[in-house]
């Protein structure tokens, strides 16, 4: 499935016979793209007492995350079809909590965990150059570099400066997500991210997307809703409510939504989970 340009292989897992371990490697192998199936990420669909199912999200490179707002998507929508839920409104178990969802057709809408950690324009010296960042975690860590203009931004080295960003001693021993951002608009910004646990640019990032949109409305260059032009070419729609307090700004009540599509359904020859 794609969600908005980030791609995923899910599989119903409810049977458990995928381990732990053994989704780890699955993950390594499956998501290696032009001699696997490539993704991103794997994601294994199991049974929950508390929600409606819960997840295992595996990185391409087999690391678990906690959260990724473009899979639940994906997963949402894949429960729903699939029969694991029979309706549009459900709730699933991740390791950053419980996550909400509504599917309407080949769309779905989730509500994110509250975001934490917020700091405004701290400098971090890379090799090269002296960036101004700011960070937020939206269920993972988020480095943001806000962009002076679309120029900029289409020219960056996200590879590189991402990767500086990414393993950047600031941010250990987990490491960050690295985002690039420039705010077109009151609603409109445009978006580039270096995934940890991909290690590369992606399509698309919807905790990135996130970041980006809460920590711009954190500046004040945009209110909610806000649309999120990715890589792919895709929207991502951003809902929050900023709150001002004495000890600054704090937000609630953020969402996620996009499309959530199915590119195919199939079987997996192991021939193709050769190392």
């Amino acid at each position: 499935m794609t969600g908005s340009g980030n791609d995923f292989i899910i599989i119903d897992n409810r049977a458990l016979k995928l381990t732990k371990e053994r989704g780890r490697e699955l993950a390594r192998l499956a998501c290696r793209r032009k001699v696997s199936v490539g993704a991103d990420g794997l994601i294994l669909i199991e049974n929950d007492i508390e929600a409606d199912f819960r997840w295992q999200f595996f990185n391409a490179d087999g690391s678990e995350a906690e959260m990724c707002g473009n899979g639940a998507r994906c997963a949402a929508r894949f429960a729903r079809l699939k029969g694991i839920v029979d309706k549009d409104r459900l709730c699933f178990s991740t390791l950053a909590g419980l996550i909400e969802a509504q599917v309407s057709g080949d769309r779905a809408k989730v509500r994110m965990p509250q975001p934490h950690g917020m700091e405004i324009d701290f400098p971090v010296q890379l090799d090269d150059c002296l960036l101004r960042l700011s960070f937020v975690n939206t269920g993972v860590p988020h480095a943001v570099f806000f962009a002076d203009s679309m120029a900029q931004l289409d020219e960056m080295d996200v590879f590189e400066r991402g990767r500086c960003i990414r393993f950047h001693q600031r941010f250990q021993p987990a490491g960050s997500n690295a985002d690039f951002v420039f705010v077109s608009g009151p609603r409109h910004i445009s978006i580039r991210t270096y995934e940890r646990g991909v290690e590369a640019e992606t399509l698309a990032c919807g905790t990135g997307s996130i970041a980006a949109a809460l920590l711009a409305a954190a500046k004040n260059f945009v209110a909610s809703p806000v649309e999120v032009l990715t890589r792919s070419g895709e929207t991502l729609v951003i809902h929050f409510e900023k709150i001002s307090q004495e000890g600054g700004i704090n937000f609630s009540a953020v969402y996620l939504e996009g499309d959530a599509k199915v590119v195919y359904d199939a079987d997996l020859w192991d021939e193709t989970l050769r190392k």
